[in-house]
């Protein structure tokens, strides 16, 4: 049998390796520490769907990752595909039983700026945030998405997930508006390292932000959120639910996490849920 006649396996693609599960619990798996339990599975249809159905019976700080997700869910139930391996699926089960449910929605926020933050450090790059969920890269001048958290009630708690291109080639992509970690020049494109980096920025702002009561200014969130969010002083066209459209400039985030568009009748119009298209972003392309 000849390499090419060869059964597919994990060790097809040796650029990219299975995760080794036992030094991932080792290295976050810890006595009073947020995260409880770490499995992988090899295949999965969306890990944000297998936690929600088993939420009744989870402990806060389980987390799930996929080497493949098939039926991976974005916002507004937009399919996110990507070859076996070749990025970061995983969700995570949060209980934050003593902060006001209101305060919730701060959740998906809190984890772009921990997914930033810990990417910045461990893989060497620049990212930037869409509100209210995208993770962006810079790749040929040009601002692309390589990630997305999905946010959703679940048993007692939420489940989050969040979904990183880390490895894709050029010829991979799904979009031209896409992009990985490692087109954007990343340091490290080592999955362990990536995940580790993650989940302990994670762990630091949910536990600020808990600790505040859920108060996004009181923990440093909303500032740190700001400072990040390259939605912020450009003119965005929110397309709201009920099919209405709304054109601006995104001026703030406010403390309940929504972005605040001035429009051109000189109000400002909060807006908690819609979809964003940046309409003068970075290189005078829509994002």
């Amino acid at each position: 049998m000849t390499p090419s006649d060869a059964p597919q396996s994990r060790w097809s693609d040796l650029d990219r390796p299975p995760l080794n599960v036992p030094a991932l619990r080792r290295g976050l798996l810890r006595p009073g520490g947020l995260w409880t339990a770490l499995d992988v599975v090899q295949s999965t249809g969306s890990t944000n769907t297998d936690l929600a159905a088993r939420a009744a019976s989870l402990t806060e700080g389980t987390v799930l990752v996929a080497e493949e997700q098939t039926a991976g869910r974005g916002r507004l139930e937009r399919a996110w595909t990507a070859p076996a391996r070749s990025g970061l699926f995983f969700s995570v089960y949060l209980a934050p039983g003593t902060v006001p449910a209101e305060r919730w929605g701060w959740l998906p926020l809190l984890t772009g700026v921990a997914a930033a933050t810990g990417l910045a450090r461990s893989a060497g790059v620049d990212m930037a945030l869409k509100w209210p969920n995208d993770l962006l890269v810079t790749v040929g001048g040009q601002e692309r998405k390589t990630g997305g958290i999905l946010a959703e009630r679940a048993g007692d708690g939420v489940v989050i997930g969040i979904g990183l291109n880390v490895s894709l080639r050029a010829d991979e992509l799904p979009a031209p508006t896409a992009a990985s970690l490692g087109l954007a020049g990343a340091v490290s494109t080592d999955r362990e390292t990536l995940l580790r980096g993650v989940l302990r920025s994670l762990e630091h702002w949910y536990g600020l932000w808990r600790d505040a009561d859920g108060d996004a200014a009181a923990s440093g969130l909303q500032e740190a959120y700001a400072a990040g969010c390259a939605t912020l002083g450009r003119t965005v066209r929110a397309q709201l639910p009920g099919d209405r459209t709304l054109t601006g400039e995104a001026v703030a985030v406010d403390g309940d996490g929504r972005l605040v568009l001035s429009t051109g009748d000189g109000l400002r119009e909060p807006v908690s849920a819609g979809d964003i298209v940046h309409l003068r972003g970075a290189g005078g392309g829509l994002t």
